[in-house]
């Protein structure tokens, strides 16, 4: 009959080498399944919408959505992501399956970067339709956008590698006990991620919708101007009043959910903190992470007509009648 301690190990036969089973009590795991299950069913869903919408209906296949369209596939895998890792987080590893669970963080980090990047493009895209409007259909084309889409990609993919080179090559290298598996990355690796998947993003995205926003404003402003001299004052400047609450709003919800949404977890991982974090700030930082997967869709589709249209085409499965991927979005 096995003793208390051999039944909290991995591994009994192993006594001294087994690492210990993660166990938390029934009510804490209960609500971290619920909380994880439909935070990843809800981004699944949204986001699905969002790449049936852009791939079925042909008016629909413009270079802005075709970011939109990488960056709900990036997000609809985050979904996934999040339901497996809720099966696999008390898992013990055996040997022979140290090169899965290294593989599903390198896999985790490359649909992480390739969001960051592909909202890294949305800024780009945003700020050259706004600011360089006559400049627009020359210098964004479906086949740039198309190029760029796919480097964000492959990027993401050999940066990642490289990041794990070690852990791919030798995994469990840096398991202290069996059963568990470690992926670490060298301190400089480490301040390379972090540059290229927090900082320098968003600090590009940052200035680029700040840029946005000011020439937004400043074109409502001449437009009310403008247009006053033909004695439309009152109503025109009620206009524009609601252009630019419209703008400062849009914007304003893109940087600071997105900002919101990741600081936290790369802020800790920026101050060395990780360590000493709590299962429940873990647990919460992570969450908020994934969560932006969620809100993307939110933030970059729901504020199109377009889509509050697909959807109800797709709900009533009106696209699967002949001829539906001709209908009129706009």
């Amino acid at each position: 009959m096995k003793t208390l301690e051999e039944a909290e190990l991995c591994f009994p036969q192993l006594l001294n080498s087994s690492c210990r089973k993660a166990t938390r009590p029934h009510s804490v795991s209960m609500l971290t399944d619920i909380v994880l299950i439909s935070i990843s069913l809800l981004t699944v869903t949204l986001n699905l919408l969002v790449i049936i919408s852009i791939s079925h209906f042909r008016q629909l296949h413009t270079s802005t959505n075709l970011l939109l369209f990488s960056l709900a596939t990036s997000d609809f895998f985050v979904g996934f992501i999040m339901i497996i890792h809720s099966m696999l987080k008390y898992r013990c590893w055996l040997l022979d399956e140290l090169i899965i669970c290294v593989l599903f963080q390198s896999l985790t980090n490359i649909i992480a970067s390739a969001s960051v990047g592909t909202m890294v493009l949305i800024s780009v895209d945003r700020y050259v339709a706004i600011c360089e409007p006559l400049q627009y259909p020359n210098k964004v084309t479906q086949k740039r956008v198309q190029v760029c889409v796919c480097l964000c990609w492959i990027g993401s993919a050999f940066i990642n590698s490289l990041l794990l080179k070690n852990n791919l090559e030798q995994p469990g290298r840096y398991n202290s006990c069996i059963g568990e598996c470690v992926v670490v990355i060298n301190y400089i690796a480490g301040l390379a991620d972090l540059f290229l998947a927090f900082i320098g993003p968003v600090t590009v995205i940052i200035v680029l919708y700040m840029r946005v926003f000011v020439v937004a404003v400043s074109q409502a402003r001449a437009m009310r101007s403008h247009v006053a001299a033909f004695s439309l004052k009152c109503s025109v400047t009620v206009t524009a009043k609601r252009s630019e609450m419209k703008a400062a709003r849009a914007l304003g919800v893109v940087i600071v959910v997105f900002i919101v949404c990741i600081c936290p977890l790369y802020c800790v991982l920026l101050t060395g903190q990780e360590a000493s974090l709590s299962d429940t700030s873990a647990f919460f930082v992570t969450c908020l992470f994934d969560f932006n997967s969620c809100l993307n869709p939110v933030i970059y589709a729901f504020f199109y007509p377009w889509f509050r249209k697909a959807i109800k085409l797709i709900v009533t499965l009106k696209i699967l009648q002949p001829g539906s991927c001709q209908t009129n979005m706009l």
